[in-house]
């Protein structure tokens, strides 16, 4: 039995604060957005691009970047990741043009692949020697997600109404820099001999990259202009060749047999939709505080804090009960469909609506159906998995949330803008442009929970008690 480190607890606060700070960063520019959009010169349908950039590196490069911790070191990877983020950060901050914005959202998005998946292995490299402290230890680490989420939309709103939108980037450079002095409690984890995937990491974000840039584009110059045929086929194109790459690679990205794990194909569908959603109700919802409300930075921040902490509260303390009774599948369904509810409750929104009629109740019900989806999907997806595929069941699970949030917010916001969301100024049209978005969400949102009840597999009582005795164990809670 491996002998623990007496830094190990310390050791965990560095790794925590890791994963708070990574999804933060998905969720602290939500309420900069409109700012960003005055003083870069971002259209209406351009904007997603400050999230989208910083998304499609993160989930295409996940992969990648699990296989570099494993070949060079975790530690040297977590390293290399914090230096690569804070360059990302300093970047986006200082950006003077919407296209300098998505580059350095783009480096902050590589820097947070390779955290991730380093952290994870050095935090179960701290705690091999004890399962009961290895769950400890996971569930301190997962609950940071939620807490980064519940934090980014807050502190994005108090540095943009108080400071400015750049202070969102800025606030990573000084904890960036206190997270390196930190690093010497770290295990040194030692490097394995294997080769690298490149082409395979090249083609599957290059991928993901051209259909979500084909969507965007589509509503200005038309679905049917070869422009956009010959991207989407592209695209297609660049994703099969993934495949192909790991079906012959020797040492592949994703090993293809891992998708005969149980559940892992349907659990990964859960949360590909489940991103699809969750991420453009974020996104739009942002918006109309603003845009049609009238709220300013702070305000819309505050006022979707309700939904954050139920999110954090049951992420944290019930979700993992509720898995024990009743098993993932579900809840995954059941979640899915609470929050196609609360999609087609915030469709309902007015031009001349309050908060607490038109945002409150319904984002609240959102939030309940993504707390109920999301952990069980992830343990649905890596319950099968052997210990030494479990790694990479956790890379694949985050990287389909994350393909399911970039391809939902192009495909949405595209949709939104045709419905009347690009029309600044005019009230009734963005209401309906954004209506449109919450109910296609809420379309996908169903779909997923239909699909789940249709091709999941049942877990046994046991299996399910086992899950909930894990904690979550990984990336994104979407927030």
């Amino acid at each position: 039995m491996p002998t623990p480190s007496p830094r190990r607890w310390w050791a965990l606060v560095v790794l925590a604060a890791a994963q708070f700070m990574v999804i933060m960063d998905t969720s602290i520019i939500g309420v900069a957005l409109p700012e960003m959009q005055r003083d870069l010169g971002f259209s209406q349908g351009e904007l997603q691009w400050v999230f989208n950039a910083y998304v499609i590196a993160f989930g295409g490069l996940l992969l990648l970047g699990g296989r570099l911790s494993d070949l060079l070191g975790a530690r040297r990877i977590f390293t290399a990741g914090w230096i690569v983020l804070i360059g990302g950060s300093i970047v986006a901050a200082a950006a003077q043009t919407a296209w300098v914005e998505v580059v350095g959202r783009a480096v902050q998005g590589v820097g947070g692949a390779l955290i991730a998946p380093a952290a994870m292995t050095l935090l179960m490299t701290l705690f091999a020697h004890d399962p009961k402290e290895l769950g400890k230890a996971m569930a301190l680490y997962g609950a940071a997600a939620p807490a980064g989420g519940t934090a980014g939309v807050f502190l994005g709103g108090v540095f943009t109404e108080w400071l400015s939108w750049p202070w969102v980037f800025i606030i990573y450079v000084p904890i960036g820099l206190a997270t390196l002095a930190a690093t010497k409690l770290l295990p040194a984890v030692a490097p394995r001999r294997g080769g690298i995937d490149v082409l395979g990491a090249v083609a599957v974000t290059a991928g993901l990259a051209l259909a979500v840039f084909a969507v965007v584009r589509a509503p200005e110059i038309g679905w049917g202009a070869s422009q956009t045929v010959l991207e989407l086929l592209g695209a297609v194109v660049l994703l099969v060749l993934f495949f192909v790459i790991q079906r012959s690679a020797h040492e592949p990205l994703m090993p293809l047999g891992i998708w005969r794990v149980p559940r892992l194909g349907s659990a990964n569908l859960a949360m590909t939709l489940l991103g699809a959603a969750w991420i453009p109700m974020w996104y739009f919802l942002n918006l109309y505080l603003q845009q049609v409300l009238g709220y300013g930075a702070f305000a819309s921040g505050a006022a979707l804090l309700p939904m954050t902490v139920l999110l954090m509260i049951f992420m944290t303390a019930i979700t993992a009960r509720l898995l024990a009774r009743f098993g993932a599948k579900p809840l995954i369904a059941g979640g899915l469909l609470v929050l196609a509810l609360g999609l087609v409750w915030l469709s309902a929104a007015e031009p001349t609506g309050t908060f607490v009629v038109d945002v409150l109740p319904a984002s609240l019900v959102a939030a309940l159906g993504m707390s109920l989806a999301y952990i069980p999907a992830m343990m649905a997806a890596m319950s099968g998995a052997p210990a030494e595929q479990a790694g990479l069941a956790s890379g694949i699970v985050n990287t389909t949330y994350q393909v399911g949030s970039a391809l939902g917010l192009a495909a949405l916001t595209a949709l939104a803008t045709s419905q009347g969301a690009g029309e600044l100024g005019n009230l009734p049209a963005l209401t309906n442009g954004f209506s449109a978005a919450f109910l296609a969400a809420a379309a996908i949102a169903a779909v997923g929970g239909i699909v789940t009840l249709l091709v999941m597999r049942t877990e046994t009582a046991v299996a399910a008690r086992q899950q909930a005795t894990q904690a979550p164990s990984d990336e994104e809670v979407g927030v």
